[in-house]
Order: structure tokens, then C-alpha cells, then sequence
């Protein structure tokens, strides 16, 4: 249900920033449709003004058309006012009236030429100040143009991106929602199972009560009625009595173990990797193992950490057997685990191997020191890596010291007492914040220094994914440093407690407890087996005969056996002929070819007369004559070869050194195409089984925590029942109260009633005196 919830909750927080984006989404629209309709609108102005532009130019054109008329005009008429001054000058001699006629009319040019003149450079100016105007605002537009084109261009960058993100986030949700729904119906379905489920582990509860019920009177009857003697009131009798079994810390023992298996396979395959990682980076730097030996010294160390796994393996082996061995039927002590010392010898062994590299490690380092490429600043990393290393090993040898002592109680019983034994659970727990502390440092240092080695010249990247792939096990080391820790400070008090196993008057030693527990487990089980039926027996004639049928059955199928694998051989040696056969088809088929093309150039030349005399027939038969051949079979996993010792051409031997090239070629293309699909099938498999791991894992945890409904249903329901008892015995004792004041006022009643009698009888014997009288 936790797991719905925070379905629930996600699905609701990418629902409103679903929301969210829709709304930038809207707004951003908006924005993109009106920068669109501004440049719509500049590129309407921008025509317009281009329209105007070409008029402009249009009437500057017409203007300098009229502009060269004019000039022309002008030339025209001063030419016109030197002839008339020639004129002038040669006819000085005649009257005033033609020379002031003339002058007259000069003077009329004059003007006329002024005017025209004038005009001209108004036009001028005119055409000047627009044409300026012109390509001030053609600027103007350009700019804003361009201007706008960039905007245009990034809000549709935006849009297309906000689109692209939308999109994915709307698939996204759409898969996620898609998830939520089938995890939904997978939950309904799996809390109607657990509903059904309840209700047959509540009425079975109610059945097995009812049988336990009936049975603890029958035993008590038993006991009451059968039993002699107290066997508790002799202490030699009461030490061969079962001792109670506490199943509680059994379970706790276990689940506390199955929760340190987790954490240390963690552990040892981040060491694991770290080791192989190191020894990668040895291989690589400071020297190339591709291009140039390393040292000897590194070559010693490459070769201890090669073997860094049949070291560790055995650490997570044997902490499985040793929690293989806790059951919920066994004593759980330190006197009674014998698979710890296995456990305590495999973590000494890793201890020593840490030991055994440590030298060569430092050594290494300092060759890295030593490298020409090396800085003050990875000399100094270098440095307090090597501390670091020393620390991490001496860490590991004191928690091979404390395991050890806590391995001892399996062996001799007086090893260690229970306060000494607290005192080691202390120190373990103090070794182990101090090995996560150093691995923290470890870590960070080595971080430091491959960012600092990302600088050099000769970084290649495969000694970059190296490192990278060195600091992912660091880190993982240091979190799965950091868990254990957690997890022994949480149960350290666990760890420290002493369960007590006890006798009814007495306490019991636990290995005495624990195989007492054992025969009480034989004597159940010798008892399960002298009351099961005997099966019927069977007659000796039928028994005989069933023996000779099966004896002749098994003779029958070997038989059967064995010609199965004469056909097998058989099968195999006529595929081999087969390859051979074909083989020489084709090898037959090529000197055919020869022999034809042959056969068509000698057609040639006896046709044509070229080349000399004609061959005789003796000597074609000769040239077509094939000399015997040796035949010599070779047998392999490829196939079976025919090998021909014969004295043909070279080009004969040439081409069937390439048919047989090309036949051993064609068998391994198969054979590797065989081999990658067993390939492709084996990672098939083996993803498959790694799903079908992960859904017993997932089944693992629901049936885990359908168990602790279950109990939680138990409680309560043990709780209901215990609350029903209790109400059901107040109502009795207020029935019985009720009945007791009943029965009291009843007898005050009647004693009214008795003296309401007396008075009566007393008040009619008065009367009658009184009438007497």
C-alpha cells in the first residue's frame, strides 16, 4: 500500500507540473503568434517602402532624363550666343537698331538660362535629400528586419524545444500511467488473494485452536490421570528434561544473519572490484604493459591481485553456510555455531592476502612517484593513499583477531565469559566505524588524485574509464562500509544478549540443550516412522519375475543404447563422406571446365591451322589422361578431406588448394554462426533467468510482508479474542451479581409479606375483643 501511495503521489506531482509547462506552453504560443504578426507586419512595411524606393527612383530617372535635355539645351543656346557674337562682331559697322534687338534677345536667354539653371539644382538638391532619406530607412529596416528574424528564429527554438520536451514528458507520463495502472490492478488482485488468503489462515486458526484445545485436555487428562511421579523435584531426572526452546530469538537470529549475508556479498564484490580494477591500472600506468614491460614489482603485484577472488569467495560462502545452519529448531549460541570458525579462518585467510600485497602496493605507488609525468601534488596524494592502505589493513586484521575470539566458545566451551564476550561485540562494532571511516578517506583521496592524473599529456582513455570505474568501487565500498556499521550499532545490544535455556527448577548448558533438542528431534522423527503403514509385501514368485523382466528391460536398453550410438557414429561418418563427396563433385567439376576450354582451344587451332602441327590422337589422350591418384582421408571437426597425391598442372593444384581453401572457409563461417546463435541463446538465458531472479525476489518480498499481515491479523486477532474473554467474564459477574441481589430482595419481600400477614391477623384478633366486649 506504502508502494501505491507514493505512486499516487508522483503521479500527482508530474500531473501539475504536467499543468505547469501546459500554461509556459500557452504563454510562449502567444508570444511566438504576435512576434510572428510584428514581422508579418515589418515585412508589409519593408514592401511598401521598397514600392516608394522604386518610384523615387523612377522620377530620379525621368529627372536626370529631363536634367540631360536641359544641359543639351543649354550647350545648344550658348552656341547660338557665339554666333550671335560673331555676328555682332563682324557687323559693327550697321545701325543700333539690329545691335539693341540683339542685346534684347540675349538677355531673354540669359534669364531663360538662369531659370533653368536654378531648376536644376533644386532638382539636384531634392533628389540628394530623398535618396539620403531612402537608405537611412532602408537601414533602419534592415537592422530591424534582422533584428526581428533572430527573435523570430529563437522563440521558435524555444517552441521547438518546449514541444520536443512536452512531448516526451506527455509519453512519459503516459508510460508512467500506463505502470501505475497495472501495478494498481496487480495490487488489487494480490490484496484479494491476501483477503482469501486471510480468511483461510483465520479459519484454520480457529480449527488448529479448537484441535489444540482438545488435545491440552486430553494431555492434561493424560498427565492428571497417568503420570506417577514429578520428575522436577530430582535435579539428575529434571537435567534430562527438554529445555524450553526461545523460537523468538531464533527467528531474530535469522533474519539478523540473512541481513548480514546481504551486506557482506555487497562487501565482497566491491573488493573484488576494486582489486581487479587495480590490478587493470597497474597494467597501464606508469607503464604501458601493451607497449613496454612493467616492473617486476608490478608484475609480482598484478599477479597477487589476480588472485584476490579465491580469497574473498570463500568469505561469502561460508557466512551462507553459516546461515544456512540457523533453523528455527536449533540453539543459536556461540557455543553451538561451528560454522563460524569456518567463517573466522576464510576472513583470516582474506586478512593475510591484504597482508601479502601491501608491500607491493606501496611499492607501486612509489613508482607512480617516481614517474617523470608525476607532480608534487600526486606525490603528496600518493602519500596519504599509502596511509590510507596501511590503515585499511590493519583494520582488517583487528576484525580477524575479534572474529577469532568470538570463534573460540565452538571450540572450548570455557573460552569465554559473557562479559568478555560483550567486550568483543564493542570493539567490533568500534573497528568497524573506524573501517568506514577509512574507506571514506580512501575514497575522497583517490578522487583527488585521478582528477589531478586527467591533467597529464599521456592520459589515455582507457586509463580514464579505469580510474572511473576504480572510484564506482570505492564508493560502493564505502556504502556498503556504511551499512554494516549501521546495521551491527543497531543489533549490538541483540548481539550481546544471552537467550538462556532453561528446565522446568534449573538452567541447562546450551550445548547440553542443544542436543537434547537434537534427540528430541530423532525420537519425534523415530516415532513418525514406527507409525507410518507398512506397505504391502510383495509375493517371492512375482518378485522374481518382476526382477527378470526388469533385468531383461535393462539389458534391453542398453542394447537399444548401443545402437543408437552406432548410428550416431555411423551419422557422423556419412555427414564426412558427404563433405567429401561434394568436395571432389566440385574439384571433378572444375577439371571438367579445364578439359572443355582445353578441348575448344585445340577445336581453335586445328581450325585455324595456328600454332604448328596438329597433335596426334596418342598425344590428346595423353594430355587428357589423368594419372592415378592416391587417395588419403583427413578427418576433422570441420569435416573429411579427400588429399590427392597426383601430378597434374600447378594451376590443377592451385585451384584445389583454393576449393579446399574455400570448403574449410565455408565450414568455420558456419561453425562461428553456430557459435554466436549459442551465444545469443546463453545471454537470452541468462537475462531471462535474471528476470525470472528478480520476480522471485519480488515474490520474496510479497510473500514477506503478506507474512506480516498475516501476524499482524494473528495479533489482532489473538487481541479480539482476549478482549472477548475479558467482556464475556465481566458479563458473568454481573449476571451473577444481578441473580445474588434478586435472591436478596426476594427474601426481603417475603419477610414484608410475613409481617404484613402478622399485622393483619393481629389488627382481626383486636377486633373481635373489641366486639366480645
Amino acid at each position: 500500500m506504502a508502494n501505491v501511495t507514493d505512486l499516487q503521489t508522483k503521479y500527482s506531482k508530474l500531473a501539475q507540473e504536467y499543468s505547469k509547462l501546459r500554461a509556459q506552453h500557452q504563454v510562449l504560443k502567444k508570444a511566438v503568434v504576435d512576434e510572428q504578426t510584428t514581422s508579418n507586419s515589418v515585412k508589409d512595411e519593408l514592401k511598401q517602402k521598397e514600392q516608394t524606393f522604386r518610384k523615387v527612383q523612377q522620377e530620379m530617372e525621368s529627372l536626370t532624363f529631363r536634367n540631360q535635355q536641359l544641359t543639351k539645351r543649354v550647350e545648344l543656346l550658348q552656341e547660338e550666343l557665339h554666333q550671335s557674337e560673331s555676328k555682332n562682331k563682324k557687323s559693327k559697322n550697321k545701325g543700333d537698331s539690329p545691335s539693341q534687338i540683339n542685346l534684347q534677345t540675349q538677355r531673354v536667354f540669359d534669364e531663360d538660362l538662369q531659370k533653368k539653371i536654378q531648376e536644376n539644382e533644386r532638382l539636384h538638391i531634392q533628389f540628394y535629400e530623398a535618396d539620403e532619406k531612402y537608405r537611412r530607412q532602408e537601414a533602419q529596416l534592415k537592422t530591424r528586419l534582422d533584428h526581428l528574424e533572430k527573435e523570430s528564429e529563437q522563440h521558435q527554438a524555444v517552441v521547438d524545444a518546449l514541444t520536443s520536451k512536452y512531448m516526451d514528458t506527455i509519453q512519459k507520463l503516459q508510460s508512467d500511467k500506463a505502470c501505475l495502472e497495472v501495478k494498481v490492478q496487480t495490487l488489487e488482485r494480490e490484496a484479494k488473494d491476501s483477503r482469501v488468503t486471510t480468511e483461510d489462515c483465520q479459519h484454520q486458526l480457529r480449527k488448529y485452536q479448537t484441535e489444540v484445545s482438545s488435545q491440552l485436555k486430553q494431555s492434561c487428562c493424560v498427565i492428571q490421570e497417568k503420570v506417577p511421579f514429578n520428575d522436577t523435584q530430582s535435579s539428575d531426572f529434571n537435567s534430562l528434561n527438554v529445555p524450553l526452546h526461545n523460537r523468538g530469538h531464533q527467528l531474530k537470529a535469522r533474519d539478523v544473519a540473512a541481513q548480514a549475508l546481504g551486506f557482506v556479498q555487497t562487501l565482497v564484490s566491491a573488493l573484488l572490484n576494486f582489486h581487479s580494477y587495480t590490478e587493470q591500472r597497474v597494467h597501464i600506468y606508469p607503464l604501458d604493459s601493451s607497449i613496454e614491460a612493467i616492473s617486476p614489482i608490478n608484475q609480482k603485484f598484478s599477479q597477487y591481485l589476480h588472485e584476490n577472488a579465491s580469497y574473498l569467495r570463500p568469505v561469502e560462502e561460508e557466512l551462507l553456510q553459516l546461515h544456512e545452519s540457523i533453523t528455527e529448531d536449533t540453539i543459536t549460541v556461540l557455543e553451538t555455531v561451528g560454522k563460524l570458525q569456518d567463517f573466522s579462518k576464510s576472513f583470516s585467510s582474506y586478512s593475510r592476502f591484504l597482508q601479502k600485497i601491501l608491500p607491493y602496493q606501496l611499492r607501486s605507488l612509489e613508482e607512480e612517484c617516481d614517474a617523470p609525468l608525476c607532480t608534487p601534488a600526486l606525490m603528496s596524494k600518493n602519500h596519504e593513499l599509502q596511509n590510507d592502505i596501511k590503515k585499511l589493513t590493519a583494520v582488517f586484521d583487528k576484525l580477524k583477531s575479534y572474529i577469532s575470539l568470538l570463534a573460540l566458545p565452538s571450540v572450548r566451551l570455557d573460552a569465554m565469559s559473557q562479559s568478555s564476550t560483550n567486550a568483543v561485540f564493542t570493539q567490533i562494532s568500534a573497528c568497524l566505524h573506524s573501517l568506514h571511516d577509512i574507506t571514506t578517506e580512501l575514497s575522497k583521496h583517490y578522487s583527488q588524485k585521478v582528477s589531478l592524473e586527467q591533467d597529464l599529456p599521456s592520459v589515455t582513455q582507457k586509463f580514464r574509464t579505469t580510474n572511473e570505474c576504480l572510484l564506482s568501487s570505492l564508493v560502493s565500498l564505502t556504502n556498503s562500509c556504511s551499512k554494516i556499521t549501521t546495521f551491527f550499532s543497531n543489533n549490538l545490544d541483540f548481539f550481546a544478549s544471552c537467550p538462556g535455556y532453561s528446565v522446568r527448577g534449573g538452567n541447562v548448558n546450551p550445548l547440553r540443550a542443544d542436543s537434547m533438542i537434537a534427540n528430541k528431534r530423532h525420537a519425534a522423527k523415530y516415532m513418525s516412522t514406527i507409525r507410518k503403514e507398512r506397505s504391502e509385501s510383495v509375493p517371492y514368485r512375482e518378485a522374481l519375475s518382476n526382477r527378470h523382466i526388469l533385468t531383461s528391460s535393462t539389458e534391453s536398453r542398453e542394447g537399444l543404447m548401443q545402437q543408437v550410438l552406432q548410428t550416431q557414429e555411423k551419422i557422423s561418418r556419412l555427414e564426412q563422406e558427404k563433405e567429401h563427396w561434394l568436395l571432389e563433385a566440385q574439384l571433378g567439376q572444375v577439371r571438367l571446365e579445364k578439359e572443355n576450354q582445353r578441348i575448344a582451344q585445340l577445336e581453335a587451332q586445328v581450325s585455324g591451322g595456328v600454332g604448328g602441327h596438329p597433335r596426334s590422337s596418342s598425344e590428346s589422350s595423353k594430355a587428357g589422361r589423368t594419372e592415378s591418384t592416391e587417395l588419403i582421408q583427413d578427418t576433422s571437426m570441420v569435416g573429411m578431406v579427400t588429399i590427392t597425391s597426383c601430378s597434374d598442372s600447378d594451376e590443377d593444384q592451385e585451384s584445389r588448394e583454393q576449393l579446399i581453401k574455400m570448403h574449410y572457409l565455408s565450414r568455420v563461417s558456419e561453425l562461428t554462426a553456430q557459435l554466436q546463435m549459442c551465444d545469443s541463446k546463453a545471454v537470452h538465458f541468462h537475462s531471462e533467468c535474471r528476470a525470472v531472479a528478480k520476480r522471485l525476489a519480488i515474490a520474496e518480498n510479497s510473500r514477506e510482508a503478506l507474512t506480516e499481515e498475516l501476524k499482524l491479523a494473528n495479533q489482532n486477532i489473538t487481541r479480539l479474542q482476549d478482549e472477548l474473554s475479558t467482556t464475556k467474564k465481566s458479563y458473568e459477574d454481573q449476571l451473577s451479581m444481578m441473580s445474588d441481589h434478586l435472591c436478596s430482595m426476594n427474601d426481603t419481600l417475603s419477610k414484608q409479606r410475613e409481617e404484613i400477614d402478622t399485622l393483619k391477623l393481629t389488627s382481626k384478633g383486636n377486633s373481635k375483643k373489641n366486639k366480645g366486649r
